[in-house]
């Protein structure tokens, strides 16, 4: 079967691969061997670039080195989106009351 294959970046990377030996996780490979019968026509990487925290002034440079090392897979496209982070309040809904039969 050919198949196209789409990737959130975000959920792969800090849902899976950060923390763990895999950093350097050569989607492709994963993807074939996901998928062995199949032929892999496209893969759609969707990310945002970070914004680095001070406190981790390197990290927009080494994710742009690995979506460096990801464009040299041939069927791999790198989509940009926008990542936006605020926080969200919320009233603090109280407590139900629950009845005993």
């Amino acid at each position: 079967m050919k198949v196209n294959i789409y990737i959130d970046g975000f959920n792969l990377y800090y849902g899976a691969v950060k923390g763990t030996a895999y950093r350097w996780l050569n989607v492709a490979e994963m993807c074939q061997l996901l998928l062995p019968r199949d032929q892999i026509l496209q893969i759609k990487y969707f990310t945002a670039l970070v914004n680095p925290r001070q406190s981790n002034p390197d990290q927009r440079s080494r994710q742009e080195t690995f979506l460096r090392a990801l464009a040299t897979i041939p069927n791999l496209s790198i989509i940009y989106g926008f990542f936006l982070t605020h926080e969200i309040m919320m009233p603090l809904a109280p407590p139900s009351k629950v009845t005993r039969k």
